[in-house]
């Protein structure tokens, strides 16, 4: 039987840390260098994307364009194993996937590295656009 003498009258925060270590898990993974900090701008006629990169260059990022995403990723190297002399297959040590509200025109997509930072600009694509649409009647 359950009384309010039997109780752990510290569970209640147990329960909290556990719930509060949950909600922190991101920021910890952030700050342990797994993900690179993102802005994103968005107006009208494009997204902009903003990723924080220091110590990096160019070559050490890959930058894939879905129809409704980007993908930014480190670009790893391929290690060899010492015992076997064999190549193994190389994954990235972060990536980072974002959702773009709106279909991008890749063919006037850019990108640019500069001082650490990575800018991707995506326009929209020309289906996306806004168009006024006239009342018949």
């Amino acid at each position: 039987m359950n009384t309010l003498m039997s109780m752990d009258p510290w569970g209640f925060l147990d329960d909290l840390f556990d719930t509060s270590s949950r909600a922190f898990r991101s920021v910890r993974a952030r700050a342990a260098g797994r993900f690179p900090p993102v802005n994103v701008y968005l107006d009208d006629n494009a997204v902009i994307v903003d990723m924080e990169l220091p110590g990096k260059t160019a070559k050490d990022v890959d930058l894939t364009l879905e129809a409704q995403a980007v993908v930014i990723a480190d670009k790893p190297s391929s290690v060899a194993d010492a015992e076997t002399g064999k190549t193994e297959e190389p994954k990235p040590a972060w990536s980072r996937r974002l959702e773009l509200p709106f279909r991008v025109d890749a063919e006037k997509a850019n990108a640019k590295f500069e001082n650490g930072i990575l800018r991707v600009e995506l326009p929209k694509a020309d289906a996306a656009q806004a168009r006024r649409i006239s009342i018949a009647g």
